[in-house]
């Protein structure tokens, strides 16, 4: 059973959950700019049937899936039009519409746009998903990072699973003094009128709170040694893999390199 926090984290036992944060956000980094520079999206897309794996381990595959599918679907239509019919950079006709016509190299390149977002927003996702934004904040501190920074980092990550709660809040406010939430997308849209105010003076007084919070805190105080309740401890694992994920992007800039040049 997933425990509820106050992030998109979610308390699962699974390897991926007890993995180091910092290798986490090395895969995104070394994952997402593999994809980027490789000549072609079939490494983009492979690196994201290797993320629906890692999804999979860390128990989270269905949500996963619900999030890339959700997202892929329009961003591939509407690329599919621009870049398919409309790019500088098609050359190979392979659909005449009269009005139009259909490039393969705008496809091509919609399939590389598209396979890079995914890879840099599923692992950022799974990221996100296993990992306690607190033992985030301590690996962050570990390797060198602020105490008040790594508080900032914390309570950003927390902004949207905070705002999706307050509305969530204000509508049931809304309906039991009589206010329709639901129906029509008129009467939506009328509902949402009301929800701007409270939801934008409640963010501006979490703001000040959060100023208040890491003065009281004392994160601005120097030559003070800060303790944490919560730490974040590279294991041999840890290592291997970040070393392992550093690797293949070296040879994925090898490869790439040794491409331009037609060295084969």
């Amino acid at each position: 059973m997933a425990r509820k926090t106050g992030s998109s984290y979610e308390a699962i036992d699974s390897p991926i959950d007890r993995l180091d944060p910092i290798v986490k956000f090395t895969g995104v980094f070394c994952l997402g700019l593999s994809a980027a520079i490789f000549p072609s999206f079939i490494l983009g897309y492979l690196l994201l049937l290797f993320l629906f794996v890692v999804a999979y381990l860390a128990k989270v595959f269905k949500k996963f899936a619900k999030f890339i599918i959700g997202f892929a679907v329009p961003i591939m239509v509407m690329l599919f039009f621009i870049q398919g019919f409309f790019s500088p950079k098609n050359k190979t006709i392979i659909a005449d519409f009269g009005f139009a016509q259909l490039g393969l190299e705008g496809i091509i390149h919609m399939l590389k746009i598209v396979s890079v977002l995914l890879v840099f927003l599923g692992s950022f996702y799974l990221t996100t998903k296993t990992t306690d934004t607190g033992r985030m904040v301590a690996a962050f501190k570990r390797i060198g990072l602020k105490g008040s920074t790594g508080y900032l980092v914390l309570a950003t990550l927390n902004v949207i699973p905070q705002m999706q709660r307050r509305i969530a809040i204000i509508q049931e406010a809304q309906n039991a003094r009589g206010l329709e939430t639901t129906g029509s997308l008129l009467t939506r849209f009328k509902a949402f009128i009301p929800l701007i105010g409270p939801v934008i003076m409640s963010s501006l007084v979490d703001v000040q709170e959060r100023g208040m919070t890491i003065e009281a805190r004392g994160f601005s105080v120097k030559n003070v040694e800060q303790t944490s309740f919560i730490e974040a401890v590279e294991t041999p694992l840890d290592r291997r893999i970040k070393r392992g994920l550093q690797v293949f992007l070296g040879l994925v800039i090898i490869i790439t390199i040794m491409l331009k040049l037609k060295i084969f």
